[in-house]
């Protein structure tokens, strides 16, 4: 019997630490959570199958106006299958200062934001949360991998879960590259 229960337990053991494990784990983005705006819990992997642009944000920089632009995306696409994620953050600048019920209350007042928000986080450094740091080690396309540069630089991740592009903070939200890598990843299946 103990025989048994060893062979069994090595068994799940080795399923546990096993290389296809492991390669699923970090194939996706998606494979974290994260805090919504309004404190839940929200397991991104809820995403997945769907083409997601995940944007760091801030309400005081001159980029703020790309909330327009991101929530005229989530408008237009939405219902073909895209998702805007915004993951305030206050490292460039100090240029998002309020806590979190004061940035929803900017993003509903000023931009009529409708696309999920999150909790305010990092996302270079020691303290980045677990998404940027894979997402700022993936090489990517046109950017490349390395640290955010700015507020509102954005991730395209595709229906597979993949990055499948990396946009820079001021190539805005409607610049034919987004739009063109968005309805490519919304037409894959």
């Amino acid at each position: 019997m103990q025989k048994w229960s060893s062979l069994l337990l090595a068994g799940v053991v080795a399923a546990c630490v096993s290389p296809a494990f492991a390669e699923e784990k970090s194939e996706s983005p998606l494979n974290h959570k994260a805090k919504s705006i309004s404190g839940q819990d929200v397991d991104l992997s809820q995403y997945k199958g769907k083409v997601v642009m995940i944007v760091n944000v801030a309400s005081a920089c001159g980029l703020t106006p790309q909330y327009e632009e991101l929530q005229a995306l989530h408008e237009k696409y939405a219902d073909k299958g895209l998702v805007v994620l915004g993951f305030p953050c206050n490292q460039f600048g100090k240029q998002e200062p309020g806590s979190d019920a004061e940035i929803a209350e900017f993003c509903k007042a000023n931009y009529s934001v409708e696309f999920p928000m999150f909790s305010k986080i990092e996302v270079n450094g020691d303290n980045a949360h677990p998404l940027y740091k894979d997402l700022t080690t993936a090489d990517t396309k046109p950017t490349g991998p390395g640290k955010i540069s700015w507020n509102f630089e954005k991730f395209v991740i595709g229906r597979d879960g993949k990055i499948a592009a990396r946009f820079a903070p001021r190539t805005k939200p409607s610049d034919a590259e987004v739009t063109e890598t968005i309805e490519k990843e919304l037409a894959a299946k």
